[in-house]
């Protein structure tokens, strides 16, 4: 007996991607093979592992990647300082190419003629999947049901599982729910009342942080260490990539830290409000920053701050694997193995204050911008340098 075509499919294990992997099985009369990507979200594996079972899966993958996202994908972003729109730190963007990576991994192990995602067609991450499908895999066929299938509404999803014996959470029997996508770096809430940019955020849709009212009255400190421009220890203990941004997380999020509501512009040309949860990334950019300013050179940190809307435009339209990224992360990185040092924050009902600067490096110097008279500065050289820039105006 001939064995069937094999198709990897991008499953969560909740009702859409169920529905998903039930329409691919039958219009594709294909083996699906569902890959789980951990990356830090919640994951209920038993709940992943008994809904394919049902649906006739044999082949379960649930694929622990959260060392491998923070280090590999959010670090050089936080060093790149990258936020898209002047407020969103990008983590439903930066997740999308580690993911799409690994699937097309296994495609090509289980030789796969095909992979599969759950994203709509109205969104962004349609486009950060399938550019980072064509990337590792150009030969391997993409195949996206939102824009294929002729099933129009939540309702008509609703009728295709009940027909087909799939467990519908009772939260999603007919009015659609919010859309939330989270991972170890943040959580985004999109949709229902949010949709009207009128509505305030209801409290109850916070999953990672407290409201500053109800953080606490009293102010928490927190160190981090940076070297080679990357975290490696919080409050003098050194940490995994993925567990030091937990740690941070949890600090953060009970301080009411990482909060962004924003209306932003998609990829594909439709505006879109989204709530934002990224406490952990808050204190690393914000950290970042500080221990750049006493380790970098001026020329060397206003050429990061002139490509950063750039940069994280990329990362947000699905553009990681690109020349153009890699061209202007090797420009980030120019002199990473210089930020080296100590960072003191104080968290408070929402706010973060640098409290401290420790580092060995000599790119700030005391002497020289102290108002106490000394010959470390050569002051006579401030007259020509007006002088000169009194012509650039003319």
């Amino acid at each position: 007996m001939k064995s069937k075509k094999k198709i990897v499919l991008a499953y969560s294990g909740g009702l859409d991607t169920s529905i998903i992997l039930k329409w691919l099985q039958e219009k594709y009369n294909s083996e699906v093979i569902t890959y789980t990507a951990d990356i830090g979200q919640k994951i209920n594996k038993k709940k992943i592992t008994s809904n394919a079972k049902k649906l006739g899966v044999k082949k379960i993958i649930i694929k622990n990647l959260k060392d491998i996202f923070v280090k590999n994908y959010v670090y050089p972003m936080i060093r790149g300082h990258a936020l898209y729109e002047g407020m969103y730190l990008l983590g439903t963007s930066i997740a999308r190419p580690l993911i799409a990576k690994d699937q097309i991994r296994v495609a090509k192990k289980y030789n796969a003629y095909a992979v599969s995602h759950g994203s709509t067609g109205k969104g962004n991450d349609q486009v950060r999947f399938e550019l980072g499908y064509h990337y590792f895999g150009p030969k391997i066929k993409i195949l996206s049901p939102w824009r294929i299938w002729k099933l129009k509404s939540r309702s008509d999803l609703i009728k295709y599982a009940k027909k087909n014996n799939i467990s519908i959470p009772k939260d999603k029997k007919g009015a659609p729910p919010f859309s939330i996508d989270d991972n170890l770096f943040h959580t985004s809430t999109e949709g229902k009342i949010l949709e009207n940019p009128m509505n305030a955020a209801p409290e109850f849709i916070f999953q990672r942080t407290k409201s500053p009212e109800k953080a606490p009255n009293k102010s928490s400190f927190v160190t981090i260490e940076f070297k080679n421009s990357d975290p490696v220890s919080v409050n003098g203990k050194k940490y995994s990539p993925s567990k030091l941004l937990g740690k941070l997380n949890n600090l953060a999020g009970k301080n009411g830290i990482g909060r962004v509501d924003l209306v932003e512009n998609r990829f594909i040309g439709i505006k879109s409000r989204g709530v934002y949860e990224t406490p952990g990334g808050t204190l690393l950019i914000n950290a970042h920053r500080a221990i750049e300013s006493v380790t970098l050179d001026k020329k060397t940190m206003h050429k990061k701050d002139h490509i950063m809307t750039r940069y994280a435009e990329l990362i947000y339209n699905g553009y990681w694997y690109s020349k153009e990224r890699f061209k202007l992360q090797r420009i980030v990185d120019l002199k990473k193995n210089k930020v080296n040092g100590f960072i003191k924050l104080k968290l408070y009902k929402g706010n973060i204050t640098i409290v401290s600067r420790k580092t060995k490096s000599k790119a700030y110097s005391i002497k020289k911008v102290s108002f106490e008279e000394n010959k470390a500065f050569n002051k006579s050289n401030v007259e020509k340098f007006i002088n000169y820039h009194k012509k650039q105006l003319r």
